[in-house]
């Protein structure tokens, strides 16, 4: 066969399948469909809330994140809130600051329902009046990321109830338990919401990764999320010793208020559960070093705790990086930067990891 006959049958071949390829990508009867229900959604949204840009942003921020409104009052409300919120963005991100707000899916949430679904009550961090985390002689790195190592988890979503320090708590275990043991592992945050009230915790309503260490330490170890699945509402306890997936030998507290101690366990040691006051625009956080003037640094301010698993600088601003419990979707892929030195918003108030068998 002659070979330029043979390259023009080739290329002829070529561009018929892309060409077929293509009609069938525009034709596809599923992306037609979805299409379809997009725009059908999206005229019944403005259709309530009137044509402007601001509805259409509605429109799609509210078919992104799978919202419903079940009726017309409901969706002129949350269109009410999540105009509020969006003028709140611009007009924030507009002011140049080391860090930016952004649409997530609490936009179209007041405060008062974020607190009540999102924050647990403020809780006494005792454990942490006096530390016992030992400061060495060695120089610390100039940045800190456990990430790096494989250790951390993935991020995962407490939904409708303040059960973060659950989640600080298993965040913070798990890594330990990769750390020691070589092999990834996925704790139950349910157990804790249902067994353990004894140690001054209150499912739903609150609580401190201290004190559910000491829990797991006394009470013979915690589930698997596997075999204690999280619900995210108070339960019955449903504790099965057969199901173990790590035990505590003892938990290590950070001296309250003391950066220095926590930077250096987050240095050598290994992810460490910590706790701060969450304040209205916090809940909007995309990106940047967070700082704020409006939340405080008293042990009896601090409202959400998460895991920090490293620390950096940002444009000359030193931060703690930390895993937050609110969704891979939220902040910076589940993760936020917050300003180091100052013990920010309590950051270095309730600090403390556990020891694992």
């Amino acid at each position: 066969m002659d070979r330029n006959f043979f390259l023009g049958l080739l290329l002829v071949l070529f561009i018929a399948v892309r060409s077929s390829a293509s009609t069938f990508d525009d034709e596809n009867p599923i992306r037609t469909v979805v299409s379809d229900a997009f725009r059908d959604f999206e005229s019944s949204v403005l259709e309530v809330v009137g044509q402007s840009r601001r509805a259409l942003a509605f429109a799609r921020f509210a078919h992104r994140y799978g919202k419903r409104y079940e009726t017309a009052e409901e969706t002129k409300l949350r269109f009410g809130i999540f105009s509020e919120n969006l003028k709140l963005i611009r007009s924030h991100n507009k002011k140049g600051l080391s860090y930016t707000l952004g649409v997530n899916e609490f936009a179209d949430w007041t405060w008062e329902e974020f607190r009540k679904h999102r924050l647990g009550a403020a809780q006494n961090c005792s454990a942490t009046t006096k530390g016992n985390h030992k400061l060495t002689d060695e120089v610390l790195p100039e940045t800190k990321d456990w990430r790096e190592t494989g250790i951390v988890s993935p991020v995962k979503n407490q939904g409708h109830c303040g059960s973060c320090w659950t989640f600080s708590t298993t965040g913070s275990l798990e890594a330990a338990y990769k750390q020691s043991f070589g092999k990834g592992i996925s704790l139950s945050e349910q157990q804790l919401v249902d067994c353990a009230g004894a140690f001054n915790n209150f499912g739903c309503n609150g609580g401190l990764p201290s004190q559910a260490f000491e829990y797991i330490k006394y009470n013979g170890g915690l589930d698997t999320e596997e075999a204690y699945p999280y619900s995210g509402k108070d339960g019955e306890c449903k504790f099965s010793s057969e199901n173990v997936g790590v035990q505590v030998l003892d938990s290590v507290n950070i001296t309250l208020g003391a950066e220095d101690e926590l930077k250096h366990a987050v240095a050598f040691v290994r992810p460490v559960s910590v706790a701060f006051e969450v304040v209205s625009g916090f809940r909007l956080y995309k990106s940047g070093v967070y700082t704020s003037n409006k939340c405080g640094s008293s042990p009896m301010d601090v409202n959400h705790a998460v895991v920090a698993v490293g620390y950096g600088v940002e444009n000359g601003i030193s931060y703690w990086l930390i895993k937050n419990s609110w969704g891979a979707d939220w902040g910076d892929n589940g993760y936020f930067k917050m300003e180091m030195g100052k013990n920010m918003c309590g950051v270095a108030t309730c600090a403390s990891y556990p020891i694992v068998a």
